[in-house]
């Protein structure tokens, strides 16, 4: 059975729904007290705290956008209090409504890359203070979440969703190699066309319908599959995978 470390905290950021809500839950049955990140979504939030509480686990729910320095700050934090934290992921991110380029606004991409980049940037710099033998700590790992649009590109939908991801990657690559005689693993999961709100939210509701058949396994995941990845890499059975980006995207 895939073991992670006990006793130890992770944060989970955006982890009120979707794929970050399905690794909250994971992590917790494997022993971890878990930091419910949310951005606006507080019944949400609270009700998957209350979830893993009632399976005899243990989690907070703590409010904060990740592209504000301050509100990092506040949820690493409240991880500080409950003890010593051993795993990140990077899950916050948003896409925005489907575009060209030649119709992208200054503010549009601002919000773009200031959640995607720097709301996994700032984390991880936190983390790795915390993390790193360098720093006084115990190592750990770091998850960030990627997608496959990095590889696709999404011309006519959502480049700069894209070209944010593909950063991410770049991010993973770096980071891994800058840390990992320091005790720390990077890694990330590039999920493809996965069932969560994400698609509602970018005004394409229908998008899987629309894009079933270009999958090579002809159906579109699932959180928990993506989860499941996730938290393999997170832990000691992935004890040798770092600078690794692991495609969940059905072949795509």
């Amino acid at each position: 059975m895939t073991t992670l470390p006990t006793r130890a905290v992770a944060i989970v950021t955006g982890g009120s729904r979707g794929i970050g809500r399905a690794c909250a839950r994971i992590l917790a049955s494997r022993g971890l007290a878990v930091v419910v990140n949310y951005v606006s979504d507080e019944k949400a939030a609270n009700s998957l705290v209350a979830e893993i509480g009632a399976a005899g686990g243990h989690a907070i729910a703590v409010k904060g956008d990740v592209g504000v320095e301050a509100d990092v700050m506040a949820i690493f934090k409240a991880a500080d209090s409950l003890g010593r934290l051993a795993v990140l992921i990077n899950n916050a991110g948003v896409v925005d409504v489907v575009a060209r380029v030649d119709e992208m606004t200054v503010e549009r991409l601002n919000r773009m890359m200031t959640i995607n980049i720097i709301g996994t940037f700032i984390p991880s710099r936190e983390a790795v203070l915390r993390m790193s033998t360098k720093h006084g700590g115990k190592g750990g790992v770091i998850i960030n979440l990627s997608s496959v649009a990095a590889k696709l590109g999404s011309p006519g939908m959502y480049v700069d969703y894209a070209s944010a991801k593909g950063a991410i990657d770049t991010f993973t690559l770096g980071l891994a190699r800058e840390v990992a005689a320091e005790g720390i693993r990077v890694n990330a999961v590039r999920p493809g066309l996965i069932d969560t709100d994400i698609h509602a939210s970018g005004g394409v509701p229908d998008r899987i319908e629309k894009l079933r058949d270009q999958i090579p396994v002809k159906r579109e995941g699932s959180a928990d599959e993506v989860a499941r990845a996730v938290c393999w890499l997170a832990s000691d059975e992935a004890s040798y995978a770092t600078g690794a980006i692991l495609d969940v995207s059905g072949g795509r």
